[in-house]
């Protein structure tokens, strides 16, 4: 059914969500994209669901958008880069809304869009030797559809440390910035994950359903107003000459201008 991604669900009504493209580091590409839309709306729909457990198989959670995706942005027209944009934000905000409780087992690295797919877990726990980074700015784009939610879980002012500067930033870091609750060796990340679950199983599930969509309701507003506009900034990024010089750079494995 899934090409990139994997859904399993087990006797309890826990499903576990997995990135599947282990050998391209979980670059989401416009069908892990579409994909992962899919999967959102079928466990949110689906009442024998009680929790989702988002994870990546390999040695990476996800290493942000694939570049050959980005590649093909750069050279398409604005109509389709609107149409891709809008399909990444999509996606982004159908996790972000799923009726389900969505935690994170964040087992390997994460960069640019891979940060943004942790920020949309309601919880999400990591692996001791986790290292994140925004990326975008070192190929002269923004983290525009990911924006919203990734300021919204650390707040404008964490999110300022890290957000424009694509620094590299290990675990403790993480949960310092509040992208993840807590951190653990790799033996221990199943135990932990199961101890977010557990909770959920004693809970009346359309309540957690209310629950959540409250707290969206309460907090920073990620409406389709924000959504347009995140999708109208990563748009105008992409049609920059600072874009197409660090997409290009990337794919020559040369230094882009602005790299001394």
């Amino acid at each position: 059914m899934f090409e990139t991604i994997s859904v399993t669900t087990d006797a309890r009504g826990v499903a576990t969500l997995t990135l599947d493209r282990a050998e391209k580091h979980n670059a989401m590409s416009a069908r892990m994209i579409a994909e992962l839309t899919q999967a959102a709306a079928q466990l949110g729909a689906d009442d024998t669901v009680r929790v989702v457990v988002l994870t990546g198989a390999g040695k990476s959670f996800c290493a942000g958008g694939d570049l050959g995706w980005m590649q093909d942005q750069m050279a398409a027209d604005s109509e389709t880069r609107f149409a891709e944009a809008r399909k990444l934000a999509e996606m982004l905000q159908a996790l972000n809304t799923m009726p389900r409780p969505l935690i994170g087992a964040i087992q390997g690295n994460a960069f640019g869009g891979g940060v943004g797919l942790t920020a949309v877990c309601d919880v999400a726990i990591g692996l001791d030797s986790v290292k994140m980074a925004l990326t975008e700015t070192r190929l002269g784009l923004i983290p525009a559809t990911i924006g919203p939610y990734v300021i919204a879980r650390m707040g404008e002012a964490r999110a300022r440390r890290v957000f424009m500067s694509a620094r590299m930033f290990d675990a403790a870091e993480a949960v310092e910035l509040g992208l993840l609750a807590k951190t653990v060796p790799a033996t221990e990340l199943d135990d932990a994950v199961e101890a977010e679950v557990q909770p959920y199983l004693s809970c009346a599930p359309g309540a957690v359903a209310s629950a959540k969509e409250l707290i969206r309701e309460l907090g920073p507003k990620i409406d389709d107003a924000v959504i347009d506009q995140t999708i109208r900034a990563l748009v105008d990024r992409w049609e920059t000459d600072e874009a197409k010089e660090g997409i290009s750079a990337f794919f020559e494995k040369r230094k882009p201008v602005w790299k001394s």
